[in-house]
């Protein structure tokens, strides 16, 4: 029994480790129609274009900047074409740079997956009530707590039921974050994101090196297909440039079970698995979910403990047993 337990255990081990895999664009398949790849040529407010933009967003020859280094500004870009894939990785390569010092600058931007596309609102530049996935590169702690610093990275998926508290830095809602230096690179920055099989992972890679790191990593995410991906990004009474250099979508080669491919993508609800939801935590002043959000690497302690512990009471019972039979043999 003890045996069985322990071979389980591993079973679970290697499957809830991370695969932090990054396409490299050769096995996977580059969907042009959910790319923005330079010159932009399918940029624009005609019929026929793939990409719309608003607000404060320039379209040149080697960037689109979501906001110049000025205050008060707004800006998004969105892809006109819903995403029907059901298994997929973003590549985002872009650029914050700016005059202000350190604290002395902001917002951040964000990229999205969501129902719908074009809806300003307080959130970098979009509404805060979404439908679907966004990931923020907050550069401003407006929160000011001392538990993490700033750029931040982090990732929430919304049913519409929730707003992101920008005033909190979306603490509460959050599935995960890591903070990163990404501000005045001299050269550019590259976020990956992949949704596959219920997983979703954020990698980044702030070198130019071609090494990610990984910076999210959680499962038991449900996102439906026939949503639109865009970028925004805002300043306030700070500013800088939030430039995107390029969005790449690649589609993912996976195989699902007949159950899924039957299954209507676009009826689904946006929705995460948790041991403790999100809205729970919104009036909970210990922030037990931010602080102990079941990441890869902590499904992977707990698993490992676990698997210590019963090789413990495996021995402790073994020599347990052995006394035993030791004092038994003195009665004959």
């Amino acid at each position: 029994l003890v045996k069985s337990r322990i071979l389980l255990l591993l079973w679970l081990l290697h499957f809830s480790s991370v695969h932090s895999d990054i396409t490299d664009g050769n096995a996977e398949h580059l969907k042009r129609e959910h790319s923005l790849i330079k010159p932009y040529q399918g940029v624009g407010t005609s019929p026929s274009s793939q990409w719309d933009f608003w607000g404060s967003t320039l379209v040149t020859s080697q960037y689109v900047r979501l906001t110049p280094d000025e205050r008060s500004k707004q800006g998004s870009i969105w892809n006109t074409v819903p995403c029907y894939l059901k298994d997929w990785e973003m590549h985002v390569q872009f650029k914050i740079h700016g005059s202000g010092k350190k604290n002395l600058h902001g917002d951040g931007f964000a990229i999205w997956y969501t129902k719908d596309r074009l809806h300003t609102g307080t959130v970098f530049g979009s509404s805060a009530n979404f439908l679907g996935l966004a990931m923020f590169i907050d550069t401003y702690p407006n929160d000011e707590a001392p538990d993490r610093s700033f750029p931040y990275i982090s990732a929430m998926v919304n049913n519409g039921s929730l707003p992101y508290d920008h005033g909190k830095d979306g603490r509460s809602t959050e599935l995960g974050g890591c903070s990163v230096e990404v501000r005045n690179k001299d050269h550019d920055t590259y976020l990956a994101i992949r949704y596959s099989k219920g997983r979703l992972t954020i990698m980044i890679d702030v070198d130019d090196r071609n090494d990610w790191k990984e910076c999210i990593d959680f499962g038991g995410v449900r996102l439906p297909t026939g949503y639109y991906f865009g970028a925004s990004a805002a300043t306030g009474d700070l500013s800088d440039n939030h430039d995107i250099i390029s969005m790449k979508m690649y589609q993912l080669m996976v195989e699902h079970t007949p159950e899924e491919d039957n299954q209507d993508w676009t009826k689904i609800e946006p929705s995460v698995s948790l041991l403790k939801s999100p809205k729970d935590n919104i009036d909970d002043p210990t922030g037990n979910f931010r602080s102990t959000p079941l990441t890869g690497w902590k499904v992977f302690l707990l698993l490992l403990c676990a698997l210590l512990g019963i090789v413990v009471c495996a021995v402790v019972g073994a020599v347990v047993f052995q006394k035993r039979q030791e004092r038994n043999k003195r009665f004959y």
